[in-house]
């Protein structure tokens, strides 16, 4: 988790948060390229079996995400214990968010409300407002066949 500690750190000094900003950012902290460039930038990435992806929205938005833990679905491609799944999936968040709220970035992080969509599209989520960013950590499972994570975000807003 240091890696994604360390990352956050360096791109809360970016302004503005741009992917190509992002992506040297990940270059200098000798995060490997994962050969997914899109409009000339590479978007993903690993470091010490952290996943790392840059996407870029109508506007100028930019969001940094990681996945910083994932349960795979069984054979089935399902899960026998879906909620022992999740409940494996809030433990890791619970391990993870002091990490974020005792790193140097505590004294930047105001904790956000949760919106209608957060508790639609995490099973557990917390946010915080990051100077004008926002700083995501929860439990997803985009769909049924997918894998369980627990991912961090970084969202810039789009360039005025």
């Amino acid at each position: 988790m240091a890696a994604v500690i360390a990352m956050l750190e360096d791109l809360r000094g970016l302004a503005p948060l741009t992917a190509e900003g992002a992506a040297a950012r990940f270059l200098a902290q000798e995060w490997t390229p994962g050969g997914k460039p899109r409009d000339g930038v590479e978007t993903s990435w690993d470091k010490d079996g952290v996943g790392g992806w840059i996407q870029t929205f109508g506007g100028g938005a930019v969001s940094v995400s990681f996945a910083v833990w994932i349960r795979d679905v069984d054979e089935s491609g399902y899960f026998d214990d879906l909620e022992a799944v999740y409940e494996q999936g809030e433990r890791a968040l619970a391990d993870f968010l002091p990490e974020i709220e005792e790193s140097s970035l505590a004294g930047h992080l105001v904790e956000a409300q949760q919106t209608a969509a957060d508790r639609d599209e995490f099973i557990a989520v917390k946010k915080w407002t990051l100077d004008a960013r926002i700083l995501t950590a929860g439990v997803i499972q985009q769909d049924t066949d997918l894998p369980v994570m627990v991912v961090v975000a970084l969202e810039g807003p789009g360039i005025a």
